[in-house]
């Protein structure tokens, strides 16, 4: 394989993957192989191993007769995204708090710093994308081979209802978010220090500050308007 098609296959896998996590490509919806082809400039062969390298780490779906499609999220996904998901991260950080080497705690901090200049600037993609990088870098660090397709699966979903729900101009999200970096901060002091417990202590406490984030947009407040009345016509 010449370099030219090694590029245009990553070129094309980061757009993909970018792409899903940031709801570019919606949950469900097929992909086009002859305009990605024509895109990036691949013949059949190269698009498809991109598509199931995807495939193996939970971003698409493959079907015989029907090609790939995005993978879905329905009401049984997000129910069994709360239940696994304060398991899958406290064993995850434990691990990386054991295994993590000098090197990618280097690469945590640079994502941190990604994760940082993304909540000051207002970008909700490039926010997703940092936060992230930043969990995939903690399960590299744990590198279970039997958590890891679960905990990317989790991650993918994660950042898909983030962008979901995500809104700027909530002073309680906004707080949230500040909330989130500094906890960052604490993951990677714990996971320098070598300290599993303080690792899986906060990855639950990470977890409840998102899953309560998500909560305010998936189960909002009551309208405050009393039964058998309509509010008034402000015409």
């Amino acid at each position: 394989m010449t370099d030219t098609v090694k590029n245009r296959k990553a070129a094309l896998y980061d757009h993909l993957k970018t792409s899903i996590l940031t709801l570019a490509l919606d949950p469900g919806s097929d992909l086009d192989e002859a305009d990605l082809s024509t895109s990036f400039g691949l013949s059949r062969t190269p698009l498809r191993e991109v598509f199931r390298e995807l495939a193996g780490e939970g971003y698409l779906e493959l079907h015989a007769g029907r090609g790939a499609r995005v993978s879905g999220m329905s009401h049984t996904t997000v129910r069994d995204f709360f239940l696994a998901a304060p398991m899958i991260y406290g064993a995850i950080l434990r691990l990386a708090a054991l295994n993590a080497s000098p090197r990618q705690i280097e690469e945590l901090r640079t994502a941190q710093d990604r994760f940082r200049t993304a909540l000051r600037t207002g970008d909700a993609a490039a926010r997703a994308l940092a936060n992230n990088r930043f969990h995939e870098i903690t399960g590299e660090m744990a590198g279970n081979v039997y958590l890891l397709p679960s905990f990317y699966r989790l991650l993918i979903d994660h950042a898909r209802i983030g962008m979901t729900f995500y809104r700027p101009q909530n002073n309680e999200m906004a707080g949230n978010l500040t909330a989130a970096s500094d906890q960052h901060d604490a993951i990677i002091a714990a996971i320098e220090a070598r300290d599993a417990d303080a690792a899986a202590r906060l990855a639950d406490e990470h977890w409840k500050l998102s899953r309560d984030q998500i909560e305010m947009f998936v189960m909002p407040a009551p309208l405050d308007m009393p039964l058998g009345t309509f509010p008034k016509n402000s015409a």
